[in-house]
């Protein structure tokens, strides 16, 4: 799933602890300390279930980033893009926590109110009571609401604060020592507008399909998988610099139904336009009407895993369906690589089984870390 050389550059301190890949154990390093931390993932390597288990210290210096950590586990690729993450937002962490014990000047708070008066107050979502942490609001052209937290450390407005947003692109800010909360303020409203076209695209994509995946979407999140009839779906991960473009695509379902709108998308990308919506662009390279949350409920289609009898398991939904068209019967990837080892049948070639699905004795694959 990772590249074990690329996790030990970054971590040299974090080792796996078995042959799967799902388990690793050891510290993080931050500002030259040492923070111990054991990972723990799921057989199916997504991110966004992970487990993360730490020491009680490193617990509380990340008290108030578990939000971001988490919408990180949702975003980040692979492993060693969450550790590179992790670290940042420690060292984040860390400073701002000794930060809290530097005394600070009275021009720091003037400074900081004269900034907040001329910015307006109105702006102002939230300030906590030692003035180190702002949360401002903002609205974008089409009416969406925004906050960037600010995390101020003593030497404001000499260095700049560090800002955190929900976005799928890094966000960094350009500071000269003159400058005020005013300049990052219009940096955020930039930022936001350069966004808008990624934002309209996924907004149409929420709004007039059915996504089930992810259930509650960030504006960070970049992956949608849509529902285009029962058991069978599409994923498509969208480039949010270049939200016009054809994404990349990846069906779910059974081969005899999905096969066929793979070859339709090939066979039609050269009629992708885009100076037509990113939804109205699939509808045609697929030749298809995705299902209409405004006739449709979501139970028409969402449909329980045929082992466990539920729709959701750990945070995923069934990704893996019977290819027999008389079975169709939809399975989580886990049940199944779970249900296949089981069956004293079942072969298995590297990371993948073979045996009979449990209700038409069809022969199944698997991969362990599909």
């Amino acid at each position: 799933m990772t590249g074990s050389g690329a996790l030990l550059r970054q971590c040299p301190l974090l080792l796996p602890q078995n042959r799967e890949g799902t388990a690793y154990e050891g510290f993080v390093t931050a500002q030259g300390r040492d923070f111990h931390i054991r990972i723990l993932l799921p057989m199916d390597f997504q991110l966004k279930n992970a487990r993360i288990e730490c020491s009680w210290h490193l617990k509380k210096i990340l008290h108030g980033y578990q939000h971001i950590l988490k919408q990180r586990l949702h975003s980040c690729p692979d492993l060693v893009s969450f550790m590179v993450e992790l670290k940042t937002i420690l060292e984040i962490a860390l400073k701002n926590t000794q930060n809290l014990h530097i005394p600070r000047p009275p021009e720091y708070y003037s400074c900081l109110v004269r900034d907040l008066e001329i910015l307006g107050w109105n702006k102002v979502a939230y300030v906590d009571t030692g003035l180190t942490t702002i949360k401002l609001k903002a609205e974008d052209s089409c009416g969406r609401q925004h906050l960037m937290t600010l995390k101020l450390n003593a030497k404001y407005p000499t260095e700049p604060p560090d800002c955190l947003v929900d976005f799928p692109v890094q966000f960094a800010i350009s500071w000269m020592p003159q400058n005020s909360l005013i300049d990052i303020y219009n940096q955020f409203l930039a930022a936001l507008e350069s966004l808008k076209e990624f934002w309209d695209a996924v907004d149409e994509i929420d709004g007039k399909t059915w996504v089930l995946e992810p259930e509650n979407p960030t504006r960070s999140a970049t992956t949608r998988r849509i529902a285009i009839g029962n058991n069978v779906s599409v994923t498509i991960e969208v480039d949010p610099r270049h939200p016009s473009m054809l994404p990349e695509c990846y069906f779910l379902g059974a081969d005899h139904v999905v096969n066929p709108l793979r070859i339709k998308l090939n066979n039609n990308m050269h009629l992708w336009d885009p100076e037509i919506s990113l939804l109205q662009n699939l509808k045609d390279l697929l030749e298809i009407d995705f299902p209409s949350r405004a006739v449709l409920e979501k139970s028409d289609f969402a449909k329980d895993c045929g082992i466990c009898y539920a729709y959701r398991l750990n945070g995923t939904t069934p990704d893996q369906v019977c290819d027999d068209p008389r079975c169709g019967q939809p399975f989580h990837q886990a049940c199944l690589y779970e249900w296949l080892q089981s069956l004293p049948s079942s072969r298995q070639s590297f990371n993948v089984i073979f045996g009979e699905c449990p209700y038409c004795n069809k022969v199944r694959k698997s991969h362990e870390n599909e």
